[in-house]
């Protein structure tokens, strides 16, 4: 399974609404099962070194099937993953990348960046309510 152009809008639409909620631009990335980037949105204002980082979130999610801050966890100092923010032509180990799944499967993942990573993650996770 793969996620749709339909399913990847849905779930930048109730991202976006969310940051203009919380008052912050964001950048909102979406990749497909394979990591290839399937919709992107970058609000006004919303800064522009958070492209990247809003596209390499999703894609450290999908690569690993976990939370970009998951894997933040696992790659501090002395951790199992140390330094694995430096293979796949780089990854994100903060907050803000989140697979995305349906009927149990992961189909792709979203990236949020350009506030706070709490922020991003919130911003991530009211994304992921739009296939619910």
């Amino acid at each position: 399974m793969d996620i749709t152009l339909e399913q990847a809008e849905a779930l930048i639409l109730a991202a976006k609404l969310k940051a203009q909620q919380i008052g912050v631009p964001m950048n909102i990335a979406v990749v497909d099962a394979g990591a290839n980037l399937k919709a992107f949105v970058r609000m006004d204002k919303a800064w522009l070194g958070s492209v990247d980082i809003a596209f390499k979130k999703a894609k450290t999610a999908r690569f690993f099937d976990m939370e970009s801050g998951d894997i933040g966890t696992l790659s501090q100092p002395g951790g199992a993953l140390y330094n694995i923010e430096v293979s796949n032509g780089g990854l994100i180990s903060f907050p803000g990348g989140i697979p995305v799944t349906s009927a149990g499967e992961i189909i792709g993942a979203i990236g949020v960046s350009g506030g706070s990573v709490e922020q991003d993650r919130e911003v991530a996770l009211a994304g992921l309510e739009a296939l619910k």
